[in-house]
């Protein structure tokens, strides 16, 4: 089995508006634009990663969209149990797969099930983006944020078009994903560790034009 690539990381913030302040203030640069998911009622900003390993990888910014209805199921990465108030975060990391189906029950014979694959997708100037995506019907993540959710790309990534940021991606750890599955999925790069009282799930290195930056999720 193959295994999956780093495709990007999941800041999660209050509003778009908030996501984009930050990274600003942050990493130093802005945030390209983003879309709509109508399936889940949230959007999004985008910033291209610089990435030998994953040269698609992107960081994502996302908050419920207030101007869409409510979904008809809990929406992705947990964003529903988001306690208002909060800063924007690194909560998540999203795993490229071009074996969805094959990762997804090696995970459930692992007893990590990662949820049923749901179609989606958003429109773009450049075209509709569209993929697969595994998950929960609970919208939990699973490991602290640190196992990821699975995505399998239908055509064009939504990196292809996005401009070059300056800001790199110079190393991921994920604590406390059994080492089972971490054979299972193998990211390359990707630096595993056992977890700690007080250790956070994630923690990622930018390379950014106000020097290197770590983010960590709580």
């Amino acid at each position: 089995m193959s295994a999956i690539a780093v495709d990007h990381l999941v800041v999660a913030a209050d509003t778009l508006d908030e996501g984009v302040a930050w990274c600003e203030t942050t990493l130093g640069v802005s945030p390209a634009a983003g879309g709509r998911h109508a399936l889940m009622g949230t959007h999004n900003r985008l910033l291209a990663l610089a990435c030998e390993a994953y040269p698609q990888a992107y960081l994502e910014i996302i908050a419920i969209d207030p101007a869409a209805p409510a979904p008809g199921r809990t929406r992705w990465f947990g964003l529903d149990e988001r306690a208002p108030g909060q800063p924007p975060r690194l909560i998540h990391w999203v795993g490229r797969s071009t074996m969805l189906d094959m990762h997804r029950w090696g995970l459930i014979t692992l007893g990590q099930p990662p949820g049923d694959p749901v179609a989606a997708s958003r429109d773009t100037p450049q075209g509709r983006l569209q993929w697969q995506i595994l998950l929960r019907d609970d919208g939990r993540l699973a490991c602290g944020g640190a196992l990821p959710t699975l995505i399998q790309w239908q055509g064009g990534h939504a990196a292809d078009t996005l401009p070059p940021s300056g800001v790199h991606l110079r190393a991921l750890t994920l604590a406390g994903v059994p080492r089972r599955v971490r054979e299972l999925l193998r990211p390359r790069g990707v630096h595993f560790i056992d977890a700690a009282p007080g250790l956070p799930a994630l923690q990622a290195v930018l390379g950014t034009p106000r020097g290197d930056v770590a983010l960590a999720s709580d």
